[in-house]
């Protein structure tokens, strides 16, 4: 054999026992355990349509978005004025787009109507008015920079969602925006959606609040408290008998620390108590201020609040340095799970309700399955048949390029862990058509060589050296109409555009490689004298 039949059957060899090596995952279970660890066992995922799973379009309350930003521009404001010493009677948010200063008197108003114009040039200011013996002034967000807000508030409700269902762990999500306010979440054979629905949707905004100890909160009520304070619910579960109560505390509204400042959240098991509770770890900033805090107020209660629910009260003994903190209550494992992932993943810029949840039965799944595979295999057997029956055994040396091109491109779509939907299944067979064609058009060049008086030799390579330039067109084009698929399209379109893709590379390789090579070798080493075409 030739030097260079040598290496190109070499390489078929080769990417044959590679797909071999790959495809095992995907069809032996469960795997040996030699196997793992020292192996591939990355295996096909199938997609929604295929395996089942659950469905959801979910609505982002982006109203909910302009208003939390107002909110912390009023708590900004609060503080630099606090800071400078400057005398307010009140500051907040009294719309969903406005917030109301009110001052003693006017001078102190116009001399913050100008700092606020330096500090944000963007808010239109209502200027300053009379309004029952106070000086009041407004600040409004301005149709475009609240736009502005809303479409970043889908996008990083995307993003942050996308993140906690890749901790989640499930396979292949299919995370996608729809419109103005919608998103798209496809959950490939989840085993628990409700529990994926509630991981999805927690708004997790952590505050960390001072416990407001001059109010008894046994008889507090949102009317009798201080305007400065809101009373909340710390639930309690007991362990022995899984009942749950809600105990009334009274903290502080302002938060001395939010979520916004933490870079890691890790469950633990509390040796003493051999109980779960996430720690976590602030940010050089969130350190800084969780050091000044709890310097400040030793003894005093310190309330960890995430969603408006108190998940424990500790009392601050002494202070703590270093950036690292703990979330202790009666949790399940899962519970703390949970809670660790959306604290890592982020919270939510606004709050996200479900508007459609749609479960998948596997039995939909698997009638899938067997229609798509049904339909490759006519399609498959149909064409072996029409090549051995009008090209004879040049035929064969076809169908045996075009099972390679199969047996490649389910290997590749392993290799890569990809998801295999029932448009990949109707890539998969276009392409066994793609594959088919470019053979007629190089065995049509051979027979036209042939007609000429050409030798088997000759024609073999005038035949693939004229229909070369044919194919590559083909499959180029054909190629950028997939990269154009995968970039704008999304779910079982990607999987469609993915398949496509792997399949028109390997088509390359098996019908102007493969082939040829077999052709070489019959002509040179077996000396066939006429091609069977």
């Amino acid at each position: 054999m030739s030097k260079g039949l040598t290496w190109r059957f070499g390489l078929i060899l080769l990417f044959i026992f590679l797909s071999g090596i790959y495809l095992t995952p995907t069809f032996v279970s469960p795997l040996p355990s030699w196997w793992k660890g020292l192996l591939p066992k990355d295996r096909i995922n199938l997609g929604l349509d295929l395996q089942g799973g659950t469905h959801l379009v979910m609505e982002v309350e982006i109203q909910k978005a302009v208003e939390g930003a107002l909110d912390l521009i009023a708590s900004d404001l609060e503080d630099s004025l606090s800071a400078k010493t400057i005398r307010f009677k009140k500051i907040g948010r009294i719309a969903s787009d406005r917030i109301q200063l009110t001052f003693y008197d006017r001078g102190t108003a116009d001399t913050v109507q100008k700092m606020v114009k330096e500090k944000y040039p963007t808010l239109e200011i209502v200027p300053p008015y009379d309004e029952g013996g106070f000086v009041s002034m407004q600040l409004r967000m301005g149709e475009k920079e609240a736009q502005e807000r809303k479409d970043r508030a889908v996008a990083q409700a995307l993003e942050t969602i996308r993140n906690r269902i890749d901790q989640f762990g499930v396979s292949e999500p299919v995370i996608a925006r729809e419109g103005l306010t919608h998103i798209v979440v496809q959950l490939p054979g989840i085993k628990d959606p409700k529990r994926a629905i509630e991981l999805i949707g927690r708004t997790a905004r952590l505050e960390f609040k001072l416990v407001d100890e001059a109010v008894n909160p046994a008889t507090a009520t949102p009317g009798t408290i201080p305007e400065d304070s809101e009373l909340l619910m710390e639930k309690k579960t007991d362990s022995t008998t899984g009942a749950v109560t809600e105990i009334p505390l009274v903290v502080k509204k302002k938060a001395m620390i939010t979520g916004d400042l933490l870079t890691d959240a890790q469950v633990r098991i509390d040796s003493q108590f051999n109980q779960p509770y996430v720690a976590i770890e602030f940010n050089s900033t969130g350190a800084r201020l969780f050091d000044q805090v709890t310097a400040a107020n030793v003894g005093k209660r310190f309330a960890i609040v995430l969603d408006n629910n108190i998940y424990s009260a500790p009392v601050i003994r002494e202070r703590i340095s270093g950036g690292s903190a703990q979330i202790s209550g009666s949790f399940s494992e899962k519970e703390a799970a949970d809670l660790a992932i959306v604290l890592r993943a982020g919270s939510l810029p606004a709050p996200v309700k479900v508007i459609q949840n749609e479960t998948v039965g596997p039995s939909l799944g698997q009638d899938s399955i067997t229609k798509g595979l049904m339909a490759g295999l006519v399609g498959v057997a149909l064409v072996i048949i029409f090549m051995a029956v009008y090209y004879k055994l040049s035929g064969l040396v076809a169908n045996f390029g075009m099972v390679l091109n199969v047996l490649y491109l389910m290997g590749a779509l392993a290799a890569l862990g990809a998801t295999l939907t029932l448009p990949g299944i109707a890539a998969i067979v276009l392409l066994i058509g793609m594959s088919v064609d470019s053979n007629v058009l190089i065995f049509e060049r051979i027979r036209e060589e042939m007609r000429l008086g050409k030798p088997p030799k000759a024609a073999l390579d005038a035949g693939y050296d004229k229909a070369f330039l044919t194919i590559m067109d083909s499959h180029v084009t054909t190629l950028i109409t997939a990269a154009v698929l995968f970039q704008f399209g999304t779910g079982p379109v990607k999987g469609f555009a993915v398949s496509l893709s792997l399949g028109i590379i390997i088509n390359l390789f098996t019908a102007l490689v493969g082939t040829k090579s077999i052709f070489d070798f019959a002509l040179s080493r077996l000396r066939i004298k006429r091609l069977s075409i």
